[in-house]
């Protein structure tokens, strides 16, 4: 789950909330909310953060039987 790798990946480098969503450029509450596992987010925000740890939203494919 997303907030759950960004939680975890924000400590392993020692950040807080408000570190990371500096070093990101995005605002503290884009941060919270991601951590929070708000339904709904901005993605270009989303990918804006985990760009920092070399990572990004992509689409997955569903196998048959997943939905």
């Amino acid at each position: 789950m997303l907030s759950e790798f960004l939680k975890s990946k924000r400590k392993a480098f020692n950040f807080t909330q408000e570190d990371l969503a500096n070093k990101a450029g995005v605002g503290l509450r884009v941060v919270r909310e991601m951590e929070q596992g708000k339904a709904t987010l901005r993605m270009d925000k989303v990918n804006q953060v985990l760009a920092l740890f070399g990572s990004e939203l992509g689409v997955v494919t569903k196998q048959k039987g997943d939905e």
